[in-house]
Formats: C-alpha cells, structure tokens, sequence
C-alpha cells in the first residue's frame, strides 16, 4: 500500500523518528557513495506553483544524489488545475515517474493528487502544513539539543503553514508549544485542538499567546517566519502593524534559555521578523537547518519509495 506525505499527520510518531535516524544515516554516509544508486532508473516530479530556492534545490540535488533524475514542473509548465484538473495530472504523473512532490497554494491541490496518484505524494509546502521543512527543524533539533521531547518550544508569529505543523510535530514528539502572535493572526482552530489532544497524550502542551515575552520566556527553541506569506503580500502592511511588537530582537530572545537556538524557515526578512543580531549569533541555527531540508527529505523518499533501508 503506497503511502503518502501530504501532512505530518501521515506518519507516525515511531515513523518520524526512524526518518531521523535514516537522515543522519544518510548525511553521514552519502559522501561515501553508499546511497548512490537507491533510485537508480527513478523519476521525481517536482510540480511548483510557487518560487522556490531551498525546496527545489534539495528535492532535485538529493534525488540526483541517490542516483535518480528529477524533473522541474513550473507554474507555465501545467497551470494545475487549470490547463488540466489535479486528479487527471495525478493520473498521468503516476504512469510516467515514481514519486511526485508538490508545492502549491492550496492544500487541496496536495491532498486531490495524493487521493489520485498511485505513486506517493510529498507535500513540498501548501498553504496549510509544511511537513518537510518542520522534520529539518526537528532533525537540527535533534542534532544541537540531543533531544526532540521536553523541550520548550516557541513560534514568534503568524498562526500560518508554519506554525500548525510544528504545533503538530511538537505535540507528536512530546515538546511544549507556545506560540506568540497578534490578535486576529491566530493558527487554524482544527489544528489547535489536534495538537492539544496529541499534547494532552504525549504529556506535553499547546500554549497560544498574545504575549511574546510569556511565549519566549526559558524557552529552548525560538522559531520565526515572515509575517506576510506568499499569497497574501498584500496585507504586508497591514500584518507589519500588527506584528511590530512581535519582532525578535536580541531584547526578547535573551527572555530565552541561555543556550537557547534560534531557527528561521527562510527565507527571512532581516530587519521585519528578526534583527541580524539574532540570526547572525552564535545561537542561530538557520543554515543548519535549510541544509537538513536536503539530508531529511532524502529519507522520507527513501521510506516512502521502500529503497536500501
């Protein structure tokens, strides 16, 4: 039964945690060249309805670096859902290439080709969840902390794509959350409730906030993302406003644990949601983070293709 990435939700707590040991496996050993033919004669479809630096770049070089080709989809290249209906791409994807991942505006886009496809379906970024980039956050978590549960940690921001997967895998791993944003900015309900009911179980919490201080405070993680995501730039004034006091500067991070990291998804707004003193210290870890984009989403393909675990 072919399986699928559409949101954290599709695997399991066990299953998020053997793809960190698989990732690290892999980021250890690709140098090596033992990994390189695992998707020889594979094809990836990488459909893109939005600019891309980090998704594509790691997709396409770490496909090709286990020995598979990946081909590039733009907006002008299929118009999904316009020049043709999402369950007939799925279906015509599905006869030609092994695995498909998709970056769009909708999540429904995600979910109709994965409902369609008989090849897995890998959620690059929709606008509800990002499940590839928060299994880097955690696998750098993993990496500087020694850990990925009991910990606290904190979103400074919107309540967006971001914010309810790391919610989600939070709750799942057993790490608090809080989460700081402006009122009127608050994550969906549906994912609020979920995390709080994995939270409940996984002997952890989902804190939501208008205070940044109170979310930042003896925090282990400090996370942040533009205010304005793509698709809504125009209330990028608007959300500038609202958001001026949610800005993380050096005077609100040191609320944080010492040893505290800093994380950004990228790209990052220098000057708007974080200050170069933050994400330049020694307490940053961005660019550990994007480069782990590479070395986890390797592994989710690698399980979801079932290839030279």
């Amino acid at each position: 039964m072919k399986k699928d990435l559409v949101s954290i939700l599709d695997l399991t707590k066990e299953e998020i945690l053997d793809i960190f040991k698989l990732a690290k496996k892999v980021k250890k050993e690709v140098k090596a060249k033992k990994y390189r033919n695992s998707f020889n004669q594979m094809t990836l479809a990488m459909i893109f309805e939005k600019p891309s630096l980090r998704t594509r770049v790691s997709f396409e070089t770490g496909f090709t670096q286990l020995g598979g080709h990946a081909i590039y989809l733009g907006p002008k290249d299929i118009s999904l859902g316009l020049r043709e209906s999402v369950p007939d791409i799925a279906r015509n994807l599905d006869r030609m290439v092994d695995i498909i991942m998709a970056r769009t505006f909708s999540h429904k886009s995600v979910e109709d080709l994965a409902k369609y496809s008989s090849v897995p379906v890998i959620n690059g970024l929709s606008d509800k969840e990002h499940p590839c980039q928060v299994l880097a956050d955690y696998l750098t978590i993993e990496e500087h902390k020694g850990k990925t549960s009991n910990l606290k940690f904190t979103f400074v921001g919107a309540g967006n794509n971001m914010s309810h997967s790391l919610m989600l895998i939070s709750s799942m791993l057993g790490s608090d959350f809080y989460l700081a944003c402006a009122k009127g900015y608050e994550p969906d309900d549906q994912y609020v409730q979920k995390s709080k009911e994995m939270a409940e179980r996984n002997g952890s919490k989902v804190v939501i906030t208008n205070d940044p201080v109170e979310a930042v405070k003896g925090a282990d993680v400090v996370y942040t993302d533009v205010w304005a995501s793509m698709g809504e730039e125009s209330e990028k004034e608007i959300r500038a406003k609202a958001f001026k006091d949610y800005q993380v500067n050096m005077k609100l991070f040191k609320n944080a644990k010492p040893d505290a990291i800093f994380m950004h998804c990228l790209p990052a707004h220098r000057g708007e949601e974080v200050t170069d003193d933050v994400i330049d210290s020694k307490n940053s870890v961005v660019f550990d983070e994007a480069e782990n984009r590479l070395h986890a989403q390797k592994a989710v393909m690698l399980t979801l293709l079932g290839v030279n675990k």
